[in-house]
């Protein structure tokens, strides 16, 4: 542009629709409430400018800088980030459905309240993000790094999680109904009071994970390792636990189920070795080849 050239920083509600921005250098501009719907910004750089409110819809931001830069409220839904570097940057509140962000770093940006509903996240680095609230319904995580991130009362219902790092993550009364967690990691994860309800966990590393109050209802944890878990107060009702083992072999930490419902859920052969069912609910329970030994069983439910 060559008025940024000509040292211009105010662009404030300029209309850039559709225009050809590729690879311009526009760090530190002011562009709140700017039009730029359908523009093409690939590769351009946007550090630490000011987007706030301005309307990215459709807009083409691959490999785009936009690290540190200030988007909040912005709409980018259906937007092309794919590999865009968003570290630091300010999402909270934007509008950002099944926005393409395949592989972009959004390491430490705040995306709090923000609209990801259908937004492609595959590969994505969200490592110490902000999702406070996030809307992520539907959306694919697939193998993203969502390692410490706090996605505290975000929404993640159908949401695929499968292969995740999710390690140290904080997902307190998280909606993750129906969400695909399968071979996740979420050891040390804090999932206290998470709706799991139909949630897929087979094979899903748990360990010394919070699992406290959280509802599992009929969720498959099938080959799960839950050692050292927390899972007092957990409803498990009707889940499959088969084969998950819930003992560290190097370090034996057992994990706690007390006050657990576990009514009908399928234990089969699962590796309960020390662990504390204090008053859990065990009613109908599949517990064929389950080795219980030293297994605090006291006031169970049968």
């Amino acid at each position: 542009m060559a008025a940024y050239a000509a040292g211009e920083r105010g662009f404030i509600g300029a209309n850039l629709i559709g225009a050809n921005l590729s690879e311009v250098d526009l760090s530190v501009a002011n562009l709140g409430g700017a039009d730029l719907s359908g523009a093409d910004l690939s590769k351009a750089n946007l550090s630490k400018a000011n987007l706030s409110g301005a309307n990215l819809s459709g807009a083409l931001l691959v490999g785009a800088l936009l690290v540190g830069a200030n988007l909040e409220g912005a709409n980018l839904c259906e937007a092309d980030l794919s590999r865009a570097d968003l570290s630091g940057a300010n999402l909270s509140g934007a509008r950002l459905r099944e926005a393409n962000l395949n592989y972009a770093d959004l390491s430490r940006a705040d995306l709090s309240r923000a609209d990801l509903s259908g937004a492609n996240l595959s590969g994505a680095n969200l490592s110490e993000a902000r999702l406070y609230g996030a809307n992520l319904r539907e959306a694919n995580l697939m193998e993203a790094d969502l390692s410490r991130a706090d996605l505290s009362r975000a929404d993640l219902e159908d949401a695929d999680l499968s292969r995740a790092n999710l390690r140290g993550a904080n997902l307190r009364a998280a909606n993750l109904e129906g969400a695909n967690l399968s071979g996740a990691n979420l050891s040390e994860a804090d999932l206290s009071k998470a709706e799991l309800r139909r949630a897929n966990l087979s094979g899903a590393n748990l360990s010394k994970a919070n699992l406290s109050k959280a509802m599992l209802k009929g969720a498959d944890l099938s080959g799960a390792n839950p050692s050292g878990a927390n899972l007092s107060g957990a409803f498990l009702r009707g889940a499959d636990l088969r084969g998950a083992n819930f003992i560290d072999p190097l370090f034996f930490r057992p994990a706690n189920l007390s006050g657990a419902d576990l009514e009908g859920a399928n234990l089969e052969g699962a590796k309960l070795i020390g662990a504390n069912l204090r008053k859990a609910n065990l009613h109908g329970a599949n517990l064929s080849r389950a080795d219980l030994d030293g297994a605090n069983l006291d006031g169970v439910i049968r």
